[in-house]
């Protein structure tokens, strides 16, 4: 298996696991900190840099 999709498995699930962070926490200033982690994560997942 190439490295390449190693690393976008665990990109994915880092995606999953933020998306949901987002929906779980109450306070708007948690929900702006993961959506601004999201974006990175997003553009690595489509392999942009």
């Amino acid at each position: 298996m190439d490295l390449k999709w190693i690393y976008w498995v665990i990109n994915v699930l880092a995606i999953v696991l933020v998306v949901r962070s987002l929906y779980r926490e109450k306070s708007l200033r948690e929900q702006f900190v993961a959506a601004m982690v999201l974006v990175p994560l997003i553009l690595r997942a489509f392999f942009i840099k």
